[in-house]
């Protein structure tokens, strides 16, 4: 493997001797590029090629460590165009993160953890991406995070410059501009080239002048001159503004056919094509004694072993207890938490984001007596939710609260990243349901169940009242993983005991994944989510008048709907769920869904959304659909009569 002098760009110019060993390293890592793409049948040389020199410079000369790739206060190098992953493989294998002869041989085959695009588990690697225009947002949150934590490091985001096109990245380097994190430097490969064709003919972008407008530091540079690249990345104490350096590549950059060819962006060349290639390259064509290794089962070492760590806050507090007279909103609750946590985590608070609703959500508060870590993006979702996601990957308890149009509906994609990566964000999402009321059905979140329930790797809970949400945001902030806590907007009754004591008081603890049973009794069970509890227990009230004797069970986690609950509910003769929610994709569909694994028979029926709501008070709107509590009980007397 090639040694390199690491210099942490300390000397103003490249050694010679450095240039030297990283000229013929990258020839070498053109050659693992086309080897591991040809071998795989697929992959992207081209863009691999033309990014190479800025990949082998900055692993080789950054604050980074091949023994110890997660070591603290490293620098950041993140590479957003994640399908260049044949190049940042062929550049961590040479230096020694791993075995490259391995990357090489199972690039792209099941089972290998080296994938089309760069995945977090790989050493070296600090994000999952690929679909491009995440990569800034994300150095942004990495960035913030560390800045909290005192850290001074620095990070460096790759680009390519047909992602420029995506409306994200415009929202980050405002974001960036705005806060201020001058250890940022984005560095935009710009071949020219995309899948269709030139970039400039696909789409217009100034990518230099856009990032001026908003105050960025510009330099173009030759991207494939070593000596020119490191004067342009060599960070300055005394820069005052994130920088972009634009590096005019080349694509497939090293292999004369292959050159400013926007076929090669995304196509393997043949055998018979890379062993030309490798000719002109003068590397000797091991193309057979790879595909050996290929077909083979790999006998190497197994996958990583990464410690991918997760932060979380060491004390939750004493839980704030509601009484019964108590009349406020779920949102309410989660800002009174929060103010809490943070004063019992003084030496580890908690960053939170907003989205230019800090009233509404109720991170005002936290945002003027913790302004270091309160970050307001304004109205930029998608950047909010991919940065909030990076930064809890870099040692932070992070919490973003939104409305849940735009913290479910809008930023999904965002969502699914931050789940791929592992993330540890805590989304809080307020104004859920029809209770949104007169901000009608545009602002009416009412699939956020289906969309989070898509996700491997995130907790979804609905809480019914003040008391329960307290408990959930102290259970979220001291337990590892993606939360999505959803509620709505108005006003809520405390749930309480058949003594009048709150049913979340002093005694409870919230466990993920566990239900409630709010009432007992034998004949019917109106199993509720959220706002609709205390419906569902008025409900109760009025089919007691009529004879009928109703337990009212309440599931704040829809997506862990078990044996357990099923044992119990598999008594009574009747069976409804109630929700403010979509009643196909909600925790109806969820129950129904369990019922067919449960070898029991359930007399099943589900209350919930049928369509899109309209403006007006949420009464109003709840009468509309049918799920007032007269309307509720009417029905299930009519089922059951």
């Amino acid at each position: 493997m090639s040694k390199i002098e690491r210099t942490l760009f300390k000397p103003l110019d490249i050694p010679t001797n450095t240039q030297k060993a990283l000229k013929e390293f990258c020839r070498n890592a053109r050659g693992d590029i086309l080897r591991m793409t040809t071998l795989a049948g697929s992959g992207h040389p081209g863009g691999s090629m033309s990014s190479l020199e800025i990949f082998a410079l900055l692993w080789s000369q950054a604050n980074v460590d091949p023994k110890d790739p997660l070591k603290v206060g490293r620098d950041r190098i993140i590479v957003s165009h994640g399908h260049t992953s044949p190049g940042v493989y062929a550049t961590l294998g040479r230096l020694e993160f791993f075995d490259l002869k391995r990357a090489v041989a199972t690039f792209r085959k099941a089972g290998s953890p080296f994938e089309g695009h760069i995945e977090r588990s790989i050493p070296g690697i600090e994000l999952t991406t690929g679909n491009l225009g995440q990569g800034v947002s994300a150095g942004a949150g990495m960035a913030l995070a560390d800045r909290t934590r005192g850290i001074r490091n620095h990070v460096w985001i790759i680009t390519g410059d047909g992602e420029h096109q995506k409306g994200q990245i415009a929202e980050a380097r405002r974001f960036i501009r705005k806060y201020g994190p001058n250890n940022i430097t984005v560095i935009v490969d710009c071949n020219g080239l995309q899948i269709s064709g030139r970039t400039d003919r696909v789409m217009y972008t100034d990518i230099a002048a856009e990032y001026r407008a908003d105050g960025w530091d510009v330099t173009e540079v030759d991207g494939h001159s070593l000596s020119a690249l490191y004067r342009a990345l060599r960070p300055e104490e005394t820069h005052r503004a994130p920088r972009l350096v634009m590096a005019m590549t080349v694509m497939g950059k090293g292999v004369s056919f292959m050159e400013n060819d926007a076929q090669y962006h995304g196509k393997a060349l043949s055998p018979d094509q890379a062993a030309s290639a490798l000719n002109e390259l003068g590397l000797t064509n091991d193309l057979d004694e790879l595909a050996v290794l290929r077909k083979d089962i790999w006998r190497g070492k197994g996958d990583f072993n990464l410690r991918l760590p997760y932060e979380i806050l060491d004390s939750e507090g004493t839980p704030i207890i509601y009484d019964t007279d108590h009349k406020g909103d779920n949102r309410g609750a989660f800002g009174a938490a929060l103010m809490d946590l943070a004063k019992m985590n003084t030496d580890n608070l908690p960053m939170v984001f907003d989205c230019d609703l800090a009233e509404s959500v109720k991170t005002k508060q936290f945002g003027n007596e913790y302004p270091d870590h309160f970050f307001q993006s304004g109205i930029m979702e998608h950047n909010t939710a991919t940065a909030a996601g990076a930064a809890s990957i870099a040692g932070k308890v992070v919490f973003w609260s939104d409305f849940g149009v735009f913290a479910a509906d809008e930023t999904f994609n965002q969502h699914r990243l931050n789940d791929i990566n592992m993330t540890n964000l805590k989304v809080v999402a307020t104004h859920c349901g029809l209770d949104v009321g007169m901000d009608g059905k545009t602002h009416h979140c009412i699939n956020y169940i289906s969309l989070m329930g898509t996700l491997y790797h995130c907790n979804t809970v609905i809480p019914a009242d003040p008391n329960q949400t307290d408990r959930v945001i102290r259970y979220a902030a001291t337990h590892p993983g993606n939360f999505f806590i959803a509620m709505g907007r108005s006003k809520l009754p405390i749930i309480t005991k058949e003594n009048g004591e709150p049913f979340f008081g002093k005694k409870y603890r919230f466990v993920y994944g566990l239900h409630d049973q709010i009432r007992e009794g034998s004949d019917v069970a109106i199993v509720a989510m959220g706002n609709m509890v205390h419906r569902a227990m008025k409900t109760r009230e009025i089919l007691f008048d009529s004879g009928i004797s109703t337990a009212v069970f309440a599931v704040s986690c829809p997506h862990c709907i078990g044996p357990r609950l099923l044992d119990e509910l598999s008594c009574y003769q009747f069976i409804l769920t109630l929700e403010d929610h979509d009643r196909d994709t909600g925790m109806g569909s969820k129950m129904a869904i369990a019922i067919t694994c449960f070898r029991r028979s359930f007399n099943l029926r589900r209350k919930g959304i049928t369509q899109y709501g309209g403006s007006g008070n949420p009464e109003d709107l709840y009468r509309i659909a049918g799920l007032l509590p007269e309307q509720v009980a009417k029905y299930i007397l009519a089922e059951i009569s």
